[in-house]
């Protein structure tokens, strides 16, 4: 079982000189991974309801708390650190021209050797959807397209698409990622999310908690396309005490994330940088 950090964009690791010191203690002890996630804007005062708490509200009690857009993020931190892997939990894929973004992610893999993963979602707050411009009804059709096409402009000699949203003929996006690919992790605690996974992802983030009936859809629907239901890597958050990660396990998780501050229903947390091998220690100890 690997283990990474979330969500490591926020918080007091805003601070450039923290993120950098969180990242590089990381390294040091052992966590394959940290993990960010976005919203470009919060609009004040909005109405729709966050899916993963009872009130559907982000936890915080503000609007106007700062996140650092986590692929800027990552690319700064990730130029102080050797080993690590750098993941996106989520991007909010529709929000994005996928073309810009294919060339932006593919820049990033290729400038680390290879060491982003892309955690992807559909996004809920349609008040950020207006204020940026997108559109929010079909945003679950233009995520399968927009994977499909960056797919294509990361691997393809000459890429080409022709879809509803996105049309591109022969056209080179240089440098491509490091091993053709970034892998694709779809995000969700949700049927739709875990169908997603199991039609286009390379794994599953049910982030609030891995289940077997989220994870058994996701590898039937990768069965009933054509793929490799066991290939599908499963992300989780870790549960409320380490004894979980036995259960977690035994479901197939293939990587646990502990969040570098407090969080409902999770029992461990980093809280700082000079607690990343005691963490660390806790996690291995709790698996053997």
């Amino acid at each position: 079982m690997r283990f990474g950090l979330r969500y490591c964009n926020t918080g007091r690791y805003v601070d450039p000189g923290l993120a950098v010191e969180l990242a590089q203690a990381a390294d040091e002890a052992g966590f394959e991974s940290i993990w960010t996630v976005e919203h470009t804007v919060v609009p004040g005062g909005y109405e729709s309801a966050y899916p993963y708490s009872p009130d559907g509200k982000m936890a915080g009690g503000r609007d106007d708390f700062p996140l650092p857009d986590p692929l800027i993020w990552m690319a700064y931190v990730a130029s102080q650190t050797r080993r690590i892997r750098f993941a996106t939990g989520i991007l909010i894929v529709p929000q994005h021209n996928p073309v810009v973004a294919a060339k932006q992610i593919a820049t990033l893999d290729y400038m680390t050797g290879g060491r982003l993963l892309l955690g992807i979602g559909v996004g809920w707050l349609r008040e950020e959807f207006d204020a940026i411009g997108a559109s929010f009804a079909d945003r679950g059709r233009r995520t399968d397209e927009y994977i499909e096409a960056m797919r294509e402009l990361w691997g393809a000699e000459k890429p080409t698409y022709h879809g509803e949203f996105v049309r591109f003929e022969a056209a080179y996006c240089r440098p491509q990622p490091a091993a053709g690919s970034v892998p694709i992790i779809v995000g969700g605690h949700s049927k739709p999310a875990a169908r997603r996974a199991g039609r286009l992802g390379d794994g599953f983030f049910p982030a609030r908690g891995a289940s077997a009936e989220l994870i058994g859809l996701a590898r039937a629907v990768a069965t009933e396309h054509g793929r490799d239901p066991e290939a599908l890597e499963i992300t989780t958050g870790i549960g409320e005490d380490l004894a979980s990660l036995r259960s977690l396990a035994d479901l197939g998780v293939g990587r646990v994330l502990v969040p570098v501050a407090p969080m409902p229903g999770m029992g461990l947390h980093l809280g700082r940088p000079e607690n990343a091998q005691a963490v660390m220690d806790q996690l291995l100890e709790a698996e053997a």
